[in-house]
């Protein structure tokens, strides 16, 4: 794949000089990015389940809430060509944290279902959108060698709006939970909370983000239809084998991340291991994100260092021989904080190292001309991967039980295993000083 024209950088767009107050701005804007995403994605998982909703229609109707980053391609290039990165961020902040709101006032309601995936849905498609923005202000706003020496910030900072989000929140709707004695009173006060904190974060960025662009008018690439962009996606070589392998890279981990949750909180008479919502708050919010955080970094390391193909297949590994852990708990329906702590630990920290691999094949099938675009494509298949088994998983676990369902995810993994012996692609890609800064 050819590798993209660098084009010489000005050290300043408009008034404001190149990475001026990148120690501010990178950890709010990226914090800010992680809490809509974590709380759409996995946190209306635990609060559906605390609300009585079964596990086949979460597991259907939230996985349809990943829709949004999997067709953002297609709306990119309206961020691009109109107005600035940082007007469509603060706008889209503001468009969550209204969401948000939304889903804190209606869940009393009779209908709170309905309503309240539909303000998922405006939140879904604001966050996506928030992405896009936030993406490219970050490469806007930094000079190359900056975004390269940012990126870990920009990673630790989203990784603590998943610690928010999925943790602190989720715990203190249970601390609600046993103060009131009303899940629905819970969870409505905590959505509420959560729009404050979106609104707080929004006004946050008004204040710290400089405003680095002019006009997205007067954009230095080079023009290109979107036609064009998308079709030469599918012109690279052996295309349709990376396209197979990224949907089948975690279809077993799809499948998991949203069933695990609801197998912690459902009773041991059904299968569950019935632990409270502030236990798999403390779980998966505290531990299993420092142990995903840890995994990642520790994957981008030692791919740095040695390149994709030394680790692609023991982080594969890494990815899904975890999830056997599951399949374990299910069968023994062992409730020992350690044995459940541990799996834990293990399937999340695996997650992350696993994860890193995936990242940097990604950058590889993106590489070339229009490689901006042609990654938000190839996110767009990963989130494809994640959505299509994650809507099936819930009736899945119905129709095979918890034990069996963990049993079926492990199998799920051996499709990209399969696929991984006809992929092509550079011994050494991902070493330092073979990636390039952009």
């Amino acid at each position: 794949m050819q590798a993209e024209n660098q084009k010489s950088e000005s050290p300043k767009m408009g008034n404001i000089p190149k990475d001026k107050g990148a120690w501010a701005w990178i950890p709010l804007l990226y914090f800010t990015q992680g809490i809509p995403y974590i709380l759409v994605v996995t946190v209306s998982v635990i609060m559906y389940k605390r609300l009585g909703i079964g596990n086949a229609e979460i597991g259907l109707y939230t996985s349809w809430l990943y829709l949004p980053w999997v067709i953002k391609p297609l709306w990119s290039p309206l961020v691009d060509l109109n107005g600035t990165k940082r007007k469509w961020f603060l706008g889209m902040q503001f468009i969550v944290a209204l969401s948000f709101l939304g889903i804190g006032l209606f869940l009393p309601s009779n209908s709170f279902f309905i309503i309240t995936l539909a303000f998922f849905w405006m939140a879904a498609f604001a966050s996506a959108t928030n992405d896009i923005a936030s993406d490219g202000y970050y490469m806007i706003g930094l000079t190359q060698k900056k975004q390269s020496f940012f990126i870990g910030l920009r990673s630790t900072f989203y990784r603590l709006a998943m610690v928010t989000g999925q943790g602190l929140l989720v715990i203190f709707a249970g601390f609600l939970e046993h103060k009131y004695g009303d899940n629905t009173k819970a969870w409505s006060m905590t959505m509420i909370c959560a729009a404050v904190l979106m609104m707080v974060l929004t006004i946050s960025n008004l204040f710290v983000a400089p405003k680095f662009e002019v006009s997205q008018n007067k954009t230095t690439e080079k023009p290109t239809s979107f036609s064009e962009v998308f079709s030469s996606f599918f012109k690279k070589n052996q295309i349709w084998v990376a396209l197979l392998f990224i949907l089948t890279y975690r279809l077993g981990e799809s499948q998991l991340v949203k069933m695990a949750s609801p197998f912690l909180l459902d009773t041991l008479e059904v299968g569950g291991l019935g632990y409270s919502t502030e236990a798999v708050g403390t779980i998966y919010g505290t531990v299993g994100v420092i142990m995903l955080s840890i995994g990642g970094i520790m994957g981008g390391i030692l791919i740095s260092r040695d390149g994709l193909k030394k680790w692609m297949l023991p982080m594969l590994l890494a990815l899904n021989l975890p999830n056997a852990l599951y399949a374990i708990l299910a069968v023994t329906q062992s409730t020992s904080l350690v044995a459940v702590v541990g799996t834990v630990v293990i399937e999340q920290f695996g997650y992350g190292f696993g994860f890193a691999a995936f990242l940097i094949y990604l950058i590889y099938v993106a590489e070339g001309v229009s490689k901006t675009s042609h990654y938000a494509i190839a996110t767009g298949f990963m989130a494809l991967g994640m959505m299509i088994p994650g809507m099936l998983s819930g009736y899945i676990q119905e129709w095979l039980g918890y034990d069996g369902f963990f049993l079926w995810v492990v199998i799920a993994a051996l499709p990209a295993f399969l696929v991984l012996k006809y992929l092509k692609y550079p011994e050494d890609y991902g070493k330092k000083t073979n990636v390039s800064d952009a």
